[in-house]
């Protein structure tokens, strides 16, 4: 005799099917959010780039307090590039997680309804 009845099995699979098409829907949005930001942070990963040979070409005609405050401005803003760099490798690497948990929480799915 099974663990599960008939009703049992067919909550447990309903359930399954809810389960997987709202995991599916949230490693959707996670994939769209990912690529929106992939494509904005390379967009815009130039700037940074540009923003320093200014400020390297501006630094000499400065009087060295206001080329020192330049400096400090543009490091500053290098780290809130590393900031980004790292919010995007974040958002990836959730990806990469919420699509391993939901192959293994169907896996699981399917062990539990065949034992019943």
């Amino acid at each position: 005799m099974g663990i599960f009845t008939n009703g049992d099995r067919r909550i447990l699979k309903e359930f399954l099917a809810k389960s997987e098409h709202n995991c599916h829907d949230i490693e959707k949005e996670i994939d769209e959010f990912l690529i929106d930001l992939q494509a904005e942070y390379e967009e815009n990963s130039y700037v940074m780039n540009e923003f320093s040979e200014f400020v390297n070409e501006l630094r000499e005609k400065l009087p060295p307090s206001d080329a020192n405050k330049l400096m400090e401005f543009s490091s500053r803003l290098a780290r809130v590039k590393r900031c980004a760099r790292k919010g995007v490798e974040a958002l990836r690497e959730i990806a990469r997680d919420q699509r391993k948990m939901t192959r293994e929480t169907f896996r699981d799915y399917e062990e539990y309804l065949h034992l019943g």
